[in-house]
């Protein structure tokens, strides 16, 4: 054997020698050397509370569900007013309505009585304002001409016989009625098929 070729055996041995320690798991932690670092410590054991820290975390637990409760119930009484607040409020709406709803009838007796011209176009301008003011304040008014008579939104004022209209319907609508939310103000006075 040559001197070159011994020298290859010799480095091929070498560097056998120092690879000895093959590379770390890719999912192992740290790396590869074991160190203080990554050995784990028993878990230290928790301190008994003393009697007046105890009573203090009792104290705190108490004060904290009391917190809570004075939140909830403030919560509650909020809503409660807000729905009573409405409430209030549509029903000063609704006696100041009342009380206008005559006038507003008087002016569609009027109305019909001048017929057309300039004087009827006045009336029917101040009809359509009245009006417009009730529905910005939620007021509707509805006319039951052709629905079945329920006396819990309207008023019947007479029953008659009718041709071509089913008894117990509304046949005509003798002065219209007006709600608000849903809720009658006036009902509807009408003529009940007989």
């Amino acid at each position: 054997m040559s001197e070159s070729e011994i020298n290859t055996e010799q480095g091929t041995a070498a560097e056998e020698e120092f690879s000895a320690a093959a590379p770390p798991h890719p999912g192992a932690s740290g790396s590869g050397e074991t160190g203080f670092g990554d050995a784990e410590a028993p878990p230290a054991p928790e301190p008994k509370p003393t009697e007046e820290e105890a009573a203090v975390s009792d104290d705190a637990a108490k004060f904290l569900a009391l917190a809570q409760r004075t939140q909830a119930d403030f919560e509650n009484y909020r809503k409660r007013m807000g729905r009573e607040v409405g409430a209030a409020e549509n029903r000063g709406i609704a006696k100041v309505v009342k009380e206008i709803l005559p006038a507003l009838d008087t002016l569609e007796l009027a109305l019909q009585a001048a017929g057309e011209g300039e004087v009827a176009d006045g009336f029917k301008l101040v009809r359509n304002e009245f009006l417009a003011a009730l529905a910005r304040v939620g007021i509707e008014p509805y006319s039951p001409e052709g629905e079945p008579f329920d006396p819990s939104v309207h008023e019947a004022m007479s029953q008659q016989p009718f041709d071509g209209v089913a008894t117990g319907t509304v046949a005509s609508v003798y002065q219209q009625g007006y709600r608000i939310d849903g809720t009658v103000l006036r009902p509807a006075r009408v003529v009940v098929a007989a």
